[in-house]
């Protein structure tokens, strides 16, 4: 596959391609960074295998060159598989998504198990992107864990490399809509203790920089090195910085203490992001985020980014709806291993149908189908879709104000606010599997198919449930299928 020039980061890298070395595995391909590390492996000539929890045809779609293997991180017996034959193996695998009771434990016994089956297929080298934070200051959660996993990965007899990052600022990176839609939604927000901690956020590019290079030089072998980018600066300047570049005049008003799970919790309900990650990631600002060294900087020279830089150009993706992974692409963690519609034991107890012929071609209803949710909203009835992902966001779900990574296309596995999608066939068949909080499995399936010398739209709604309060759940909201259902293939029929 040739990949296009603006779509690559590592043209100024000061290291040359060295494929020759054998194999590299990307675990946590799926996630944010590694999605946007496979496509700089392939176009420097990599042979490069991509570890994911599930397989997808998307995988193959998005990267035919790749070798793609199911293991699951907490299982040993699939990473000796996953790891035969590697020279090099990422490390971007992290359980911030299970929650603040969860994770660390599953992070430390995931580096285990990784290290142990990497020493088994005498893997060469081991690299890991980490946090970073002052080991001798009282650590959040979060970064604890993080420092941990390096600490156990390096426990083994292979070469490790960590690299420690602080905030990643890109298109799709969830720091970055965090910072946005606060500075978007509150012209007055009340500045805690921690907004003024200081920070050295790190532009995705420069990430996946620091990560390609030091595959590429020996030097790097087994050392720990901080990454950041180019400016020192507190949370606070940091949202006066993208205040000034949307054109908003922002107040932030000091307040003498520091509640950050309060905050994270309301912050979960005005952003993209919910409430668990916000509240890992939030926990985490108290803490002061610089690099203590720059190291690095003496074997891959090269300028980086600087914040405001790193936002302009986050922004630019948007505007050209070119954002090629997103944070919601791995969140919840589940999804990767949820049932899928096809997969029941038997037919859904529950559905209810709607359907309208239609002179329209197939291409143009499809395209429609393929832009409801985000914001463009749902065609009808968007104040009762909000209102059911607000509830869902209070929850502690992941709400209707996900959105979604790109405005103009889909793929499998993509995000469109509280649905993921399972299945998609171009001009036939949109499938969507929920993803709020339910007393159930639901799923909602848009369908063209031709009758005669007219096509039919039909939208379905499936439904399934063992318990009592789900099957009051179906019959309750069943009449309010008709209205919003009937009136959603009307619209999109209407604009075709």
């Amino acid at each position: 596959m040739k990949w296009n020039a603006d779509q690559l980061f590592c043209f100024d890298l000061p290291t040359t391609p060295q494929p020759e070395i054998g194999k590299i595995l990307v675990s946590g391909a799926s996630g944010y960074v590694g999605g946007r590390l496979v496509p700089e492996l392939l176009a420097r000539g990599y042979q490069v295998k991509v570890m994911v929890r599930a397989d997808s045809p998307e995988y193959k779609e998005r990267w035919p060159e790749v070798e793609v293997v199911v293991a699951d991180a907490l299982d040993k017996e699939g990473l000796r598989k996953a790891l035969q034959g590697i020279h090099t193996a990422y490390y971007l695998i992290h359980s911030m998504l299970l929650g603040e009771k969860q994770f660390e434990l599953a992070d430390i016994q995931a580096a285990r198990n990784f290290r142990e089956a990497a020493e088994e297929n005498l893997v060469s080298r081991i690299i890991y992107l980490g946090g970073l934070g002052d080991v001798n200051s009282s650590l959040s959660p979060h970064l604890r864990s993080r420092m941990q996993v390096a600490e156990d990965l390096r426990q083994g007899v292979i070469p490790v490399t960590v690299l420690r990052a602080a905030v990643i600022i890109g298109s799709g990176s969830a720091s970055y809509e965090i910072l946005k839609n606060l500075v978007k939604k509150f012209p007055v927000y009340p500045s805690p203790t921690w907004a003024r901690t200081k920070c050295q956020p790190i532009s995705i590019r420069d990430v996946i920089k620091y990560l390609v290079g030091v595959l590429e030089t020996t030097k790097a072998k087994g050392k720990s090195y901080d990454i950041g980018g180019r400016e020192i600066l507190t949370y606070q300047q940091m949202m006066k910085i993208l205040a000034n570049i949307m054109g908003k005049k922002r107040i932030f008003i000091p307040i003498p203490f520091s509640t950050s799970r309060f905050f994270a919790y309301i912050t979960s309900l005005f952003t993209p992001v919910p409430a668990r990650m916000t509240m890992c990631l939030m926990g985490g600002c108290k803490n002061e985020v610089v690099c203590q060294n720059n190291d690095i900087e003496k074997i891959l020279p090269f300028s980086q980014l600087t914040y405001k830089e790193a936002v302009l150009r986050a922004m630019t993706r948007e505007e050209q709806d070119e954002i090629h992974t997103r944070w919601s692409d791995a969140y919840p963690p589940a999804h990767e291993l949820a049932m899928k519609l096809n997969e029941l034991p038997k037919a859904p107890g529950y559905t209810s149908s709607y359907s309208i012929p239609t002179t329209k071609n197939k291409t143009s209803i499809f395209k429609n189908i393929c832009k409801i949710g985000g914001k463009q909203g749902w065609f009808n009835s968007n104040l009762l879709w909000r209102l059911r992902g607000m509830i869902d966001r209070i929850l502690m779900g992941v709400g209707t104000s996900r959105g979604r990574r790109s405005d103009s296309s889909l793929r499998i596995n993509d995000v469109i606010d509280f649905w993921r999608v399972e299945d998609l066939k171009q001009n036939e068949m949109l499938l969507l599997r929920a993803e709020m909080k339910l007393p159930g499995k639901a799923w909602l399936k848009f369908n063209i198919h031709q009758q005669g010398a007219k096509n039919v739209l039909s939208v379905s709604a499936f439904f399934t449930t063992r318990s009592f309060f789900g099957k009051v759940y179906w019959y309750i909201f069943l009449p309010f299928h008709y209205f919003i259902f009937y009136d959603i293939i009307h619209q999109i029929e209407k604009r075709s």
